[in-house]
């Protein structure tokens, strides 16, 4: 990843660049994860001593990836380049010469040598060792000039080496050694050089590298460009004209004028522009030819190669060399009738020319390979709907995406075709219009040209107009196909393969704003591997784009196309798509929730059909992640499915959402999402989906310590459970009731209220709920010690109250964990040593007032504690011995044994995050912060809350608050 960032010598990496940098084939879903962490270690790397989650100075976090910030004192890199510019500016070749081998000298070896094979054959790499061989042949040329051919041998003899099939640099090898008194040398590099492009290519050497040889055994001069053949017509000028009301895009103008200047006039470039339908490539090819033309005075060539035109089918290649070779001066009758030996005659045609080549409009890949000069010296400009990876990969070509206008760059084209006075006048109107646009500049266009040819209405009614035809193309239909959003769109669909064109029109029957590439093969009813193709085209078609990693999105017009083509489709197709969908969200999700259950709890849901295949989850983690990454299109898809009188699936998705909704903190969305299931559980009369989201319901009330609304909801799920004779469900219910006394300070009242629970759990032999009522009866204990709430205010403790179970959950989440995780050396390391009176009662607390009840409730609630840790580490349930390490925490805290405090709550954040339970582990830590501030540990205090507060969001807002002031005192 550094090599990578070094090599982009200050621009932006997107987090594509850097997940399809460390994974060859599939990212997992944790990706972005995994580089988000690398990037802090770099960091750390960078800047020894930098807190932890700080950006520092050098390697900044951008919108769409990062961004590392070098200079020429830090990057040789752009000392090279620097060098390179001053050497081509420079007259005398002497002075060309020294700044190039000065240059040179920067180099050590390869770009990026010890990460073989990436370096070989990844375009940022082989991009530099590009610019380093051009500036090897430039040193070489100049070296001849100057007579000074031992000054540059051995940087010649090293690149030539590097780069064995290179003509270029084999010809000026030749002719520096002959240069320097090694005739025989040269005669024998060109017969190997020869021999080797034999073998392995089957071709004879060109006409530079002969061109050499002949000056060598000859001892003749270089041929010079005015031996080259004279075209009978004048230079080419055959570019359209630039648009006159051309604005914005100053970022990719900036990076085309670079990437033309970087190739200089001995230098090759290919710029490759690829966007979506309508946003505008062609027009900004134009402009940048325009700009660039006088650097090229051999000519302009234009050709429009039909790709994607509806008009006919797209141009062969033969078709189009045939025209740049007449363009060119040659014959017609000349051109030979195979394709290969027309590549031929148009690369020794241009070759020694300075040409810039327009390709606009190109299919694929295989339809420009044999339009590209061989020869330094010219700018060929790809514009494509389709990514073209093999022109990257195969000719070196500089990727430049064309991506939507910003706002104000719309606006900015709105006011150079309207003027400013109109657009003034509208106002905010012309906002409005943009976003109905999408921003996409074709949409935009038409708009314009409709409000120029109205030039008495007011805009206002245009963004009415546009309004009112929202969710469709009816506001961009036109009489010309090129303009017609329609037509323009229909292209792009007519070139897909028969399914990928099904998978798009499809898009629209998902219910969520996007989609994953298993999401997109569930809705398609086609496996993983299929669905990963058939995304990957609409993605290189630019149908989709890949907003995030792994999430694709559709452009609003695009969907709206998209939706057309579904209801041609009719009714049918949808509503096939749209329950794959929603059988297959409903799965994994419930996949997801049994993962993140302890012992084996499941969520019955029913089957997925035999046209989905939902997700397996093999750790928390992974369904975690998942559920982080989807959790919007879940809720969107409850939504969905109770407007559309799937009401069990609706409420049964939302059950499989609970221990993310707990685990992450999510309370407020956690309670919207159970009342839509709620109310679509009711609608479909269905008694056991209501019992449990009201339970839900109840769950996400407590964690906003909302405990009135608790409990109504929680009566009410009795109620219903009672009534359909769940025996098992009930006692939880009775257990929840508990623990929403707890929260509200009854403690008494929670005691009694537990004993019900605990008989039923030993009754049934259920060991995860005897533990938890186990553990809930310990926390109570612990809030009835007489000094803790003194001592707990006293030190500022901020930590809020834990909970073992939310009472949305039929079981409490945890993980299967390695047993003993949690007692970690030098901790309470078993139930026994946890409940230890004589570790309870640490010297000085003996005479406190109320003493004896004191030290009875520290030591029961130290040896409950203790019992139900036990159990949870049997069960490997990570998140029921996080609570009660932070039982025995609290015990200790209150006892004034500040030590052992610390001990417990870091074991407990352990256990958290273990059980991927952010907001609790950030609880954890913030306690753990209390008691180290409490034993003298600043530093380790502030260390713990700084974590914490990384790891808290939603509900967590006031604590955070709190933590920041500690943090950063005024």
């Amino acid at each position: 990843m550094l090599a990578l960032l070094l090599a982009r010598a200050g621009s932006l990496v997107t987090m594509t660049e850097l997940i399809d940098l460390l994974w060859e084939e599939s990212a997992p879903l944790s990706a972005s994860n995994v580089v988000h962490r690398q990037i802090g270690a770099l960091r750390r790397l960078l800047e020894p001593g930098l807190p932890t989650r700080e950006t520092g100075r050098y390697l900044i976090r951008q919108m769409s990836g990062y961004q590392l910030h070098v200079d020429e004192d830090s990057l040789d890199l752009l000392r090279f380049r620097r060098l390179c510019a001053r050497a081509r500016a420079a007259t005398d070749p002497g002075t060309t010469l020294d700044l190039l081998l000065d240059g040179l000298r920067l180099w050590r070896g390869r770009v990026a040598a010890g990460l073989e094979p990436v370096s070989r054959s990844h375009p940022a790499f082989t991009a530099i060792e590009a610019e380093h061989a051009v500036a090897v042949r430039e040193a070489a040329d100049a070296a001849d000039h100057s007579g000074r051919a031992g000054d540059v041998l051995a940087a010649l003899r090293d690149a030539a080496a590097r780069h064995p099939l290179d003509e270029a640099l084999q010809s000026r090898l030749l002719v520096t050694l002959a240069a320097d008194g090694r005739q025989a040398e040269a005669v024998d590099l060109y017969h190997r050089v020869r021999r080797r492009m034999a073998d392995e290519l089957g071709i004879d050497p060109g006409e530079e590298m002969r061109d050499a040889y002949d000056r060598v055994v000859r001892r003749t001069e270089p041929r010079t460009p005015a031996g080259k053949p004279v075209s009978p017509l004048p230079a080419p000028a055959q570019l359209p004209p630039d648009l006159p009301f051309f604005a914005g895009r100053v970022g990719s103008l900036a990076e085309a004028y670079r990437v033309a200047g970087a190739a200089g006039p001995d230098g090759a470039g290919v710029l490759a522009l690829d966007g979506m339908p309508g946003v505008g490539k062609t027009t900004l090819a134009v402009h940048i030819a325009h700009a660039l033309a006088p650097r090229y005075p051999d000519g302009q060539l234009y050709v429009e190669l039909r790709g994607f035109d509806g008009q006919g089918p797209a141009m062969s290649t033969a078709e189009a060399l045939r025209g740049l070779l007449g363009s060119l001066g040659v014959p017609q009758d000349t051109i030979p009738a195979e394709l290969h030996a027309q590549a031929g005659l148009f690369r020794s045609t241009v070759a020694g020319r300075r040409l810039l080549i327009v390709l606009d409009n190109c299919r694929d890949t295989e339809q420009v390979r044999h339009l590209l000069p061989g020869t330094p010296g010219c700018l060929v400009i790809v514009t494509s709907r389709s990514r073209l990876t093999g022109l990257m990969a195969g000719a070196g070509a500089h990727p430049m995406p064309v991506g939507l206008p910003t706002l104000e760059e719309a606006r900015e084209g709105f006011v150079r075709r309207l003027g400013p006075a109109r657009v003034t006048a509208a106002g905010q109107v012309v906002d409005e219009i943009i976003e109905s646009c999408g921003r996409l500049p074709l949409a935009c266009a038409v708009v314009c040209a409709r409000a120029a040819s109205r030039p008495d209405t007011p805009l206002d009614l245009i963004a009415d107009e546009l309004r009112q035809a929202r969710g469709s193309l009816d506001g961009f239909a036109g009489d010309d196909p090129n303009t017609d959003l329609r037509a323009v769109f229909s292209w792009s669909y007519q070139a897909l393969s028969p399914d990928t064109a099904r998978l798009f029109r499809l898009l629209p029957a998902h219910p969520g704003k996007d989609v994953s590439i298993a999401g997109a093969a569930a809705l398609a009813g086609v496996p993983a591997r299929v669905g990963r193709q058939l995304v990957g085209e609409l993605n290189r078609a630019h149908l989709v784009a890949e907003h995030r990693p792994g999430r694709y999105q559709t452009h609003d017009l695009l969907r709206a196309y998209a939706t057309e083509l579904l209801d041609d489709a009719g009714a049918g197709e949808r509503a096939a798509g749209e329950d794959r969908c929603l059988r297959f969200y409903r799965s994994t999700a419930a996949a997801a929730h049994e993962v993140l259950s302890t012992h084996g709890q499941r969520h019955e849901v029913p089957g997925p059909g035999p046209d989905v295949t939902p997700l397996v989850f093999t750790d928390r983690v992974a369904a975690m992640s998942w559920l982080e990454a989807e959790a919007q299109v879940l809720i969107d898809l409850v939504e969905f499915a109770g407007r559309t009188g799937r009401h069990a699936t609706a409420w049964q998705v939302a059950a499989g959402m609970q221990h993310y909704f707990e685990r992450s903190g999510r309370s407020l969305d956690w309670a919207a999402t159970a009342r839509v299931a709620l109310a679509a559980a009711t609608v479909g009369g269905d008694l056991a989906g209501q019992a449990r989201m009201h339970r839900s319901l109840a769950g996400a009330y407590y964690f906003q310590c909302e405990f009135d609304a608790a409990t109504r909801h929680l009566e009410r799920s009795r109620s219903l459970l009672t009534q359909l004779g769940l025996a098992a469900e009930l006692s939880r219910v009775e257990f929840n009731l508990a623990m929403v006394l707890r929260g509200q300070g009854l403690h008494e009242e929670a005691l009694a209220a537990l004993e019900a629970p605990l008989a039923q759990a030993v009754a049934t032999g259920d060991r995860k709920q005897l533990a938890d009522a186990t553990v809930e009866q310990a926390a109570n204990h612990a809030a009835l010690v007489s000094s803790a709430p003194t001592e707990a205010a006293a030190s500022g403790d901020v930590s809020s109250p834990k909970h073992p179970t939310s009472p949305g959950h039929p079981t409490s989440p945890g993980h299967a964990a390695s047993p003993g995780h949690a007692a970690s050396p030098g901790h309470a390391a078993s139930p026994g040593h946890a409940a230890s009176p004589g570790h309870a009662a640490s010297p000085g607390h003996a005479a406190s007032p109320g003493h004896a009840a004191s030290v009875g409730h520290r030591e029961l609630a130290l040896r409950l504690a203790g019992e139900a840790l036990a159990v949870f580490q049997e069960l490997g349930d990570q998140l029921g011995a996080g609570e009660c390490w932070d039982v025995i925490g609290k015990v200790h805290r209150a006892a004034g044994d500040h030590d052992a405090a610390v001990e417990a709550w870091r074991t407990a954040a352990a256990c958290f995050r273990e059980a991927s339970a952010g907001p609790q582990t950030a609880e954890a830590l913030t306690a753990l912060g209390d008691a180290l501030t409490a034993a003298g540990d600043d530093a380790g205090a502030a260390r713990a809350w700084d974590e914490a507060l990384s790891l808290i969001s939603y509900a967590q807002a006031a604590t955070a608050h709190t933590l920041r002031r500690r943090l950063r005192p005024a």
